[in-house]
């Protein structure tokens, strides 16, 4: 059985000290947590998150990542920096990079298959906008998303992914895809993981990502294919954390 991964998404959000309020709450909450747990911090607080979390059941993750490994790229932080800092996890196109930075398929490709190179675990999300999934077209997009990734890896990566899907109708809106809705995709993705790689594609943690919560954590971790979640605002918040981590 896969185990389920709950990993925080603090987007551009974060100071010093709530950030260790924040990391302190969390921790004394936690007992003996059955799921794995992560927190995606902003890069200026990776050293000071790792520190917070050291001797902890939570692992330290970037929110993104330079496609190259160094050079001349003012601004870009590399895989192998990431994990210099002990992160384990990368978040990898999310809809705010697509949306903002022009972040296409090909760049989320090639940024996965660079964390991949470095040992860190890539979370590659992927998912629809309202109009597209209005239009019917929810299978394509995702699938085509899907499809740039594995078209770039090599032998034996696959298992080492964790895909989130994210309805980018469903981030920040307090909009919910149903549980039968979310399962749906997630089942999509992975029978295009498995037209790669059957066995890999069993083992691979696919997370929702759409605006998870305390009230509908538990409704959409009980699908069959839905292994954890990636979570946004909750994450920011000690209680609603620590509420889906239980739900996990």
């Amino acid at each position: 059985m896969r185990r389920k991964l709950i990993a925080g998404n603090w987007k551009m959000n974060g100071r010093m000290a709530t950030n260790e309020s924040l990391l302190a709450e969390i921790q004394a909450g936690l007992s003996q947590p059955a799921c794995s747990i992560a927190v995606c911090v902003p890069a200026p607080y990776i050293v000071q998150c790792r520190g917070l979390l050291a001797g902890s059941p939570v692992d330290l993750g970037a929110q993104d990542v330079s496609a190259y490994e160094a050079g001349a790229y003012t601004g870009e932080v590399a895989a192998g920096m990431l994990a210099e800092l002990g992160c384990k996890y990368v978040i990898i196109g999310h809809s705010e990079r697509r949306a903002y930075h022009g972040e296409t398929d090909a760049s989320v490709a090639q940024k996965t298959v660079r964390v991949l190179q470095t040992g860190l675990t890539p979370i590659v999300c992927v998912g629809e906008t309202l109009a597209e999934r209005e239009g019917g077209l929810t299978n394509t997009i995702v699938g085509q998303q899907v499809d740039a990734v594995l078209e770039a890896l090599g032998a034996g990566d696959l298992e080492k992914l964790v895909i989130a899907y994210e309805p980018v109708w469903a981030i920040g809106t307090g909009k919910t895809a149903t549980p039968q809705m979310a399962q749906d995709v997630h089942a999509m993705i992975r029978g295009k993981l498995a037209s790669k790689d059957a066995a890999a594609a069993a083992k691979v943690q696919i997370l929702y990502g759409g605006s998870m919560k305390p009230d509908n954590a538990k409704e959409l971790l009980a699908m069959s294919d839905i292994d954890g979640g990636l979570i946004g605002g909750a994450a920011l918040k000690a209680v609603d954390f620590l509420a889906i981590i239980s739900a996990a």
